[in-house]
């Protein structure tokens, strides 16, 4: 029986780089692939060691691949990143909302467009370097289930796959700790072993999401007020993709009590700041929800919720309503919930499902 053939994801970092190592063991026929998604030469030229997809990583990648005598191939998915991720970005920043474009990438650029490329190649399965376990529940649907990795475990992240995508998805990684990842690549003589990783948004390499935008749009932010919970304007801000839920620094305001973001309101182009208490809530709606471990939700439901990739999770009951959005009520009030970003349910350690939140209508 012929050997099934894995393409896995290269970056150019530790994991996934470990990830074909684990996977070559293993008997797969693995082919190393990274993904060409810069749009332009000049952030080839900015992106620094430990970033990902860049010029440097793209030769890390191909430098492990010649280690481990695989066959390497960048594959060009600018075209796709632009439209799926870019745009995704600039289109909610402008309408308040606080987007996180690594699920975007994940879920159209790592799975929908490398998947769809792999299978017209023959391929039987893609795999990264992603810290998760892929299982197969009882009722016979496929979730991922928390690593062994600790604060690393990137579960958060990957709550939007499908269930294709996750029949024909290999996870090496979620068996083992960073330190431990790190220690299989320097024993098994990677030159990536040591490497340090990105903490960045890939494609805004210094980290100004808003001069970001304007560069790509050719426009400037718009201003408009900073007003308090009555509606009394108490200062001029840069543009509302400046700001995001909770923020505190950065918002230039005499005050004796420091003001926190509240809300952020694209169509007056207003951005409503309160006390520190004000930013606290126990209710959170969501939309555009991917069920994973059920087809869907017919009624209440207890789970554990997380509604950004550092937060620890929290007790919640989880309540459908008719048009689909979902509304989650915490045990406990969380700080800081964020329109845009996602929240994602679990259940005994596997993903229940997750969604974007949105503000309350």
């Amino acid at each position: 029986m012929a050997k099934e053939t894995v393409v896995v994801g290269m970056s150019g970092g530790v994991d996934s780089s470990a990830a074909a190592y684990l996977l070559k063991e293993q008997g797969y026929n693995v082919i190393g692939v990274t993904m060409d998604i810069w749009q332009k030469e000049d952030w080839q030229v900015q992106e620094t060691e430990g970033g990902c997809c860049g010029l440097s990583a793209t030769e890390d990648a191909r430098r492990v691949a010649s280690q481990l005598g695989i066959p390497y191939y960048v594959m060009n998915f600018k075209k796709d990143f632009k439209e799926k991720v870019i745009n995704y970005f600039i289109d909610e920043y402008q309408k308040g909302r606080t987007p996180n474009p690594c699920i975007a990438c994940n879920r159209y650029i790592k799975w929908e467009a490398l998947l769809n490329r792999a299978r017209e190649t023959g391929a039987d399965y893609i795999a990264t370097g992603h810290y998760a376990r892929i299982i197969k529940l009882a009722n016979g649907r496929y979730t991922i289930s928390q690593s062994a990795a600790g604060k690393k475990d990137q579960t958060y992240v990957l709550y939007s796959l499908g269930q294709e995508q996750l029949r024909h998805t290999l996870m090496p990684a979620g068996d083992y700790t960073k330190e431990e990842i790190r220690a299989i690549a320097k024993k098994s003589g990677l030159n990536v072993a040591d490497k340090s990783e990105s903490q960045d948004i890939c494609f805004v390499p210094d980290g100004n999401y808003a001069s970001f935008i304007e560069r790509e749009t050719g426009r400037k932010c718009t201003t408009g007020n900073f007003i308090d919970e009555d509606g009394n304007i108490l200062g001029v801000h840069k543009g509302i993709e400046n700001y995001t839920i909770g923020q505190r620094k950065g918002l230039n305001l005499p005050a004796k009590q420091p003001y926190y973001v509240k809300k952020i309101i694209p169509s007056t182009q207003e951005v409503v700041l309160g006390d520190a208490e004000s930013v606290f809530t126990d209710t959170v709606f969501a939309d555009n929800i991917n069920y994973m471990a059920a087809s869907s939700l017919e009624e209440p439901k207890k789970l554990t919720a997380k509604i950004r990739y550092a937060h620890a999770g929290a007790e919640c009951e989880v309540i459908p309503l008719p048009d689909g959005r979902l509304e989650c009520h915490f045990n406990e009030k969380q700080r800081a919930v964020t329109p845009g970003q996602a929240i994602v349910f679990y259940e005994n350690g596997y993903v229940f499902g997750g969604g974007r939140i949105i503000q309350p209508c």
